[in-house]
């Protein structure tokens, strides 16, 4: 599997934040996590490709970046936008965020008001709730106790990346965990940290070189699980996927549908892996929810929902109201899309209700630039009958660049091909 798209960016934050120099082995190379290698290069970190994933990061500490000679484009990622917001909090010089029109449209106030509070002065479109926005940091952050009010990583990891140049202990409190890529990273590159339950508090102090292998992306498996879940008799090993506990809700739930997933091989270097073997069957419908269920697998909804227009039965899908203010509003574009063809989906403002057991057909269907709703069509179309066509797919670099190079060879043919 490619490398996680989460630990990869935050690999290269914290490789340039750090004294000394690290090496980031399993690096993804999706046009998300490469807008961050850029990044950190514009802020003046030495970054050097080694080899196919591989990269050598000089970092200059916490006070070693500079202001970089131009606007830093976040293309699609939300990620780099966000992350990287609560590094510039503390960097005593003005930076311009901008990303592309998708990500533009993203809010941004959630990561702003924090940092606001840190002492950052953060001014842009819509109040400084939306990109493109300039950002001052504060040579010392202040020390904050932040309740977020949803669960989510990037909002919480901003404001610990604002903390390690703050007065004092910064906490983190969510209304449920979410991923803790960057706690376990933190502490990698020495970082204190320390959770108890839903509260997350870091201590200020420098950071140290470190050496990083990056995992297998569970998000990007995830299309692949689903798919050989359901099609034909297909059987498929996905090797050395990353299994963070914050991150299995795609398994939990596949389990729940009665799909037969094997784990082996199971290993811990930072982060766990294992590897995955999923066989075809008849799937039965679920419930999808909850608040410590959905952050564990957001943006693995849309591929589940192919998975329950495949079962049988009604599945639900609730409290994910999260998904419209993704890429695209995914519960929006799941109940078109799929109807397109021929599923059975209501669409509810929090989620979607899912009739299930019905041959779906090939029909023309759009991505809306949603990397993943054009991986989650792709899928649906594997098991659909007659052709698909599937406009705006370059999307799906952003995160899984060789996605239809595997599938056309768990295939054996070529299931998938490209046209201008």
């Amino acid at each position: 599997m490619p490398g996680d798209k989460s630990v990869s960016h935050r690999a290269a934050l914290l490789g340039a934040l750090a004294e000394g120099v690290s090496e980031v082995q399993g690096f993804l190379e999706a046009e998300d996590c490469l807008r961050t290698i850029t990044a950190v290069q514009a802020l003046g970190a030495e970054v050097t490709r080694k080899g196919p994933g591989h990269y050598r990061i000089a970092g200059g500490g916490l006070r070693g970046l500079s202001e970089p000679g131009d606007v830093i484009d976040c293309g699609n990622s939300g990620t780099t936008a966000r992350l990287l917001a609560g590094v510039l909090g503390t960097q005593p010089f003005w930076t311009m965020l901008t990303g592309d029109a998708s990500l533009r449209r993203r809010p941004m106030g959630r990561i702003a008001e924090p940092l606001r509070a840190m002492g950052a002065t953060i001014v842009g479109r819509a109040e400084g709730t939306r990109l493109p926005l300039a950002i001052r940091g504060t040579g010392l952050a202040r020390a904050i106790q932040y309740a977020t009010p949803v669960a989510s990583a990037q909002v919480k990891s901003a404001i610990l990346l604002a903390g390690l140049v703050a007065e004092g202990p910064v906490t983190v409190t969510e209304p449920a965990p979410s991923r803790d890529h960057s706690e376990r990273m933190l502490r990698r590159f020495g970082a204190r940290v320390v959770t108890e339950g839903r509260m997350v508090t870091l201590t200020p102090g420098p950071l140290r070189a470190a050496s990083v292998a990056v995992p297998g992306d569970i998000s990007s498996a995830a299309f692949l699980l689903v798919a050989g879940a359901v099609v034909g008799e297909g059987r498929v090993t996905l090797r050395r996927v990353g299994v963070n506990p914050t991150r299995t809700g795609i398994l939990d739930v596949l389990a729940a549908m009665g799909a037969q997933i094997q784990t082996a091989e199971a290993a811990d270097e930072g982060e766990p892996t294992a590897s995955l073997t999923v066989t075809a069957g008849a799937l039965k419908a679920t419930t999808i929810g909850g608040t410590l269920l959905i952050p564990r697998l957001i943006d693995e909804i849309p591929v589940l929902a192919v998975a329950a227009a495949a079962a049988a039965g009604v599945s639900v899908v609730r409290d994910a109201g999260e998904l419209r203010v993704k890429e695209s509003d995914r519960i929006a574009a799941l109940a078109r899309e799929l109807a397109r063809m021929g599923a059975v989906v209501e669409e509810r403002p929090d989620g979607m209700v899912i009739t299930g057991g019905r041959r779906l057909r090939g029909a023309a269907v759009n991505s809306g630039g949603d990397h993943r709703m054009a991986m989650a069509l792709t899928v649906a179309a594997l098991i659909a009958d007659g052709e698909t066509v599937i406009d705006d797919v370059a999307c799906v670099a952003t995160s899984f660049p060789t996605f239809a190079e595997i599938v056309n060879t768990l295939a054996g043919t070529t299931a998938i091909t490209a046209e201008p």
